[in-house]
């Protein structure tokens, strides 16, 4: 179960799909990481899926990791009497909070903090963007509003604020009745949707403390104008793609994607690209051009990861979604181009001595004969940083703690393994030569390159770099 590409892939599991046998074939087809999405599904459907993913982790011995999505705000228009109006540019209506019944002059609104929020001349999109309204005079309590585009609007659209920081928290009751939950349940990531700063990331992890990973979902463009800052806060970073798409102009979307991947790769955090990877194979058995294409690009970009939602959650072919996804990773990195480009972009070193000797270690495994890389490692920190610098050499990361082993399995070319704690530099080499052979990442005779810090079982920061070399059979006696 040594998987033949670097970058890793996130299956959304749903009907479709959360059935045992299914995960297990899922994983085997090379799902890394399964999202367990809090807007659809019971906690009864979650706890059953996380249930199969770790039945399916043990049968293939390869650590499988579990993201919990969060809902978050969702901010929509009240009912209309009549359930659907017509619209059309020009037309004129007010937004409120009286909880009335709406009509073509006026509809209930309710939240209070978008009004509060609003500004005249500021854009509002409703329906994921399939209506635009101009906003005219307004106050804490109500707004008049002009339609730019649009045919229709019903009941309970979408509300977004593109242009406006919207005085909401990014955890609703809901959502922290989900992540309650989720975190019983043994997680390894928590993903907080609809993030607009870094207060946002700062509360969850508050509440998390470290019981799992904590990604922020960039699907917002006020995130992107403090994207520095909410990467202070995160351990992982997603581009989601589908509500970014609704609040920004079509082609400011690949930019702000190869913006997120960039700043991400800098320090180091696994950045996930999402939404709409292979979506026609939620009913089609194959891809289109322009999909393959897409994904391709992601993998060219150094994304740690790309997800699926709909096309393994409800799709007719979750199998051959993950069978296309895994072909296209694989051929990417097959591409004689796709090495440069890993290699164009290193991050700054910081002034620190792990920072250092995973530089050196990258240097030192350019050499041929260099098979892998073996990183020991308590809380991943170490793992994490040699992954950074995208070396081409599989690296294996072995460490005593299930729950580091499942968060890595998240990171680009990471093979996670669960490792017992090395008592001395013996131990050190052996354990590594031995796993590098036995996952089949060395043969007899080639070089391994050993990352581990001391003392030995004390988290922290790597401060050994070391080399060895696999053993040479030994001769059968005649």
């Amino acid at each position: 179960m040594i998987r033949a590409r670097r970058a890793r892939i996130v299956a959304t599991l749903g009907p479709a799909s959360r059935a045992p046998g299914m995960v297990k074939s899922l994983a085997e087809a090379g799902v890394d990481v399964f999202r367990l999405n809090f807007s659809h599904g019971s906690h009864d459907d979650h706890a059953a899926a996380l249930k199969a993913v770790r039945g399916a982790e043990i049968a293939l011995q390869r650590p499988l990791g579990v993201l919990a999505d969060l809902q978050g705000p969702k901010l929509r228009l009240g009912r209309f009497a009549n359930v659907e109006i017509d619209v059309k540019p020009g037309h004129k209506m007010r937004f409120d909070l009286d909880p009335t019944p709406g009509d073509a002059t006026r509809v209930q609104m309710p939240h209070p903090e978008i009004f509060r929020a609003l500004r005249t001349g500021m854009l509002l999109l409703l329906d994921d963007g399939r209506v635009r309204l101009r906003v005219g005079e307004r106050t804490d309590e109500w707004a008049d509003v002009t339609v730019e585009s649009g045919s229709k609007l019903s009941d309970r659209k979408g509300v977004a604020v593109p242009e406006a920081v919207v005085p909401v928290s990014a955890l609703t009751p809901k959502d922290r009745e989900d992540l309650a939950f989720a975190l019983r349940m043994g997680v390894d990531w928590v993903a907080l949707s609809f993030v607009q700063k870094p207060e946002d990331m700062a509360e969850l992890k508050s509440i998390v403390k470290g019981r799992a990973a904590c990604l922020a979902k960039i699907e917002k463009p006020q995130a992107l104008a403090d994207l520095e800052a909410i990467l202070d806060y995160c351990d992982g970073v997603m581009v989601a793609r589908g509500d970014l798409g609704v609040e920004m102009e079509p082609e400011e979307v690949p930019v702000a994607q190869k913006r997120i991947i960039r700043a991400a790769r800098q320090r180091g955090v696994p950045v996930i690209v999402a939404t709409q990877m292979l979506e026609s194979m939620t009913a089609s058995p194959a891809p289109t051009r322009a999909e393959a294409s897409d994904v391709a690009n992601a993998v060219y970009e150094g994304a740690d990861a790309l997800m699926l939602s709909a096309e393994t959650a409800s799709g007719d072919y979750p199998l051959e979604a993950v069978g296309i996804m895994n072909r296209i990773m694989e051929r990417v990195e097959a591409d004689p181009l796709w090495p440069s480009l890993m290699d164009a972009e290193h991050a700054g070193m910081d002034d620190i001595d792990a920072d250092a000797l995973v530089a050196a270690a990258r240097k030192a495994g350019e050499a041929q004969s260099t098979a892998c890389i073996v990183i020991f490692t308590t809380l991943g920190g170490t793992a994490r940083r040699m992954s950074r610098e995208r070396p081409l050499q599989p690296m294996l990361a072995l460490t005593p703690k299930p729950e580091t082993a499942r968060r890595l399995a998240l990171v680009w070319g990471l093979e996670p393994r669960l490792g017992k704690e090395p008592a001395s530099l013996e131990d050190v080499t052996d354990d590594a030569v031995n796993s590098a052979m036995q996952y089949g990442l060395a043969q007899p005779g080639q070089r391994v390159l050993i990352l581990a810090g001391t003392p030995f079982g004390a988290p922290g920061a790597a401060n050994l770099l070391r080399l060895a070399h696999a053993p040479m059979k030994k001769a059968r006696k005649s």
